[in-house]
């Protein structure tokens, strides 16, 4: 087959690309930039477009599919030749539930932990040497892409993003997926964007739920009161298999899973990380995995990439990574460092970058997210509210937001970088989180502050 990406420089965009390359497609594609990881790694396979930007001569009657990517938009010059060529256009998600309309779909929702939960399967079927078909988002170990797709697996484990398919399809993209298996880890306000109310938010989840294929499973998280109202409502005719928590214990700053063969040690950690083991778990036992099988296998997952990744330790301190940016993230990350190492000073920097975070009519949702915290610090950059036509926000609003009378604020990326190298760090947990890097932070120059 002959498939064009438009807009294929994206992060799960350009992963589907290599994938189907893989798989023997014939594949070409534009973009108007494109960064690292994905220009090398389309370099490296020659998918990466001779010139940057739009070419509607490269869309012709010949090709069998275009792939139309979010960072598109509704005028984008091929995207019209194409409708004007009547080529059959496909969104991310649409084509992926094209390529698995004869497989077993699991599909992992939630506000948070989609990503993790995702991972902890598929490490745990590498681990055991069982091949599946996949889409992750984030790079793990031992995976050569985020994007996986053959013509002879039965399985394929898909992460549910609940973010709009692209600027002709306004569904998100779990919607289109109609799942077999699929759990709902939890649901906490998000892209106020695309969802301006709480209420419309949490309807996209009911649509999921019912949109699990009849005699399906539902695996769902009983600790999320929204959750579990939800699913409760639901009635598709589906299996619904509640979660909780998994047991355990931290002693000197290792957490131990206490299962039925003794308490084993992990390398992960937080309470909500424990939840997603527990949803990793059930999904693994419907897709055949026994018990003992998997704690065998997720022992030796260190987690997902940025996901409260270490990047530095010393006798007396340690530095973490975490794309934490929504509240619930926010809270949860924090409370799980500051449980793992309650003997220390926790220092907990967040970066409001998203639409979302550096909304006025949000910012309130962050309310006590950094309680756990012994220093708080919130950096934005007034040059992003600018570039997502937001209203202007200060640092007044922001702690009045987050209630907290001594919340540290930057607004610019060298005074929050002088903050950070300028002070001595003894017995110290350092917690950075966002989705961006702090307006030029090298992550691995945070070593040398330990």
């Amino acid at each position: 087959m002959r498939i064009h990406f438009i807009a294929i420089g994206g992060a799960a965009m350009h992963n589907l690309a290599l994938a189907l390359h893989y798989k023997g497609y014939q594949i070409s594609g534009s973009d108007d930039a494109i960064f690292e990881p994905s220009y090398s790694r389309l370099k490296a396979q020659g998918l990466l477009p001779e010139n940057f930007g739009w070419f509607p001569e490269k869309i012709t009657e010949s090709l069998d599919a275009i792939v139309l990517g979010m960072h598109a938009k509704v005028d984008n010059p091929e995207l019209k030749r194409a409708q004007e060529l009547g080529v059959k256009i496909y969104s991310y998600p649409e084509f992926l539930f094209e390529q698995s309309k004869n497989k077993t779909r699991v599909v992992i929702g939630g506000s948070h932990g989609k990503t993790t939960i995702t991972s902890m399967i598929l490490h745990v079927l590498n681990y055991h040497g069982i091949e599946v078909d996949y889409m992750v988002g984030a790079q793990l170990d031992g995976f050569d892409t985020m994007v996986h797709l053959t013509d002879y697996n039965d399985f394929i484990v898909l992460e549910g993003d609940e973010y709009l398919s692209s600027a002709i399809d306004m569904r998100p993209k779990f919607h289109l997926y109609r799942p077999n298996i699929a759990l709902l880890s939890g649901i906490a306000w998000d892209h106020i964007n695309v969802f301006p109310t709480y209420e419309n938010y949490v309807e996209q989840f009911s649509i999921f739920t019912d949109s699990i294929i009849n005699g399906g499973i539902m695996v769902y998280n009983e600790e999320d009161l929204e959750v579990v109202s939800v699913v409760e409502a639901s009635e598709n005719p589906i299996r619904k298999l509640p979660y909780k928590t998994a047991e355990y214990y931290i002693e000197n700053g290792q957490t131990l899973l206490i299962t039925p063969e003794g308490d084993m040690p992990v390398e992960i950690f937080g309470k909500h990380n424990l939840s997603n083991l527990s949803g990793a778990k059930w999904i693994c036992q419907n897709m055949g995995i026994d018990e003992n099988d998997f704690y065998e296998a997720i022992a030796s997952f260190k987690g997902a990439s940025k996901r409260l990744e270490k990047i530095g330790e010393t006798e007396s301190n340690v530095a973490y990574k975490d794309f934490a940016h929504s509240p619930s993230k926010v809270k949860a990350t924090t409370q799980a460092v500051k449980s793992q190492y309650p003997n220390r000073k926790l220092i907990a920097c967040l970066e409001l970058h998203t639409y979302s975070s550096l909304n006025a009519e949000f910012l309130n949702e962050y309310e006590g997210t950094l309680e756990d915290a012994d220093e708080a610090v919130v950096f934005y950059s007034p040059e992003a509210v600018t570039i997502k036509k937001l209203k202007d926000i200060t640092q007044e609003q922001i702690a009045a937001a987050f209630q907290r009378n001594n919340l540290k604020v930057f607004t610019d990326s060298n005074g929050f970088k002088e903050y950070l190298f300028s002070r001595k760090y003894q017995n110290t947990a350092l917690l950075l989180m966002s989705s961006g890097n702090y307006g030029g932070l090298n992550f691995d120059d945070v070593k040398t502050l330990l």
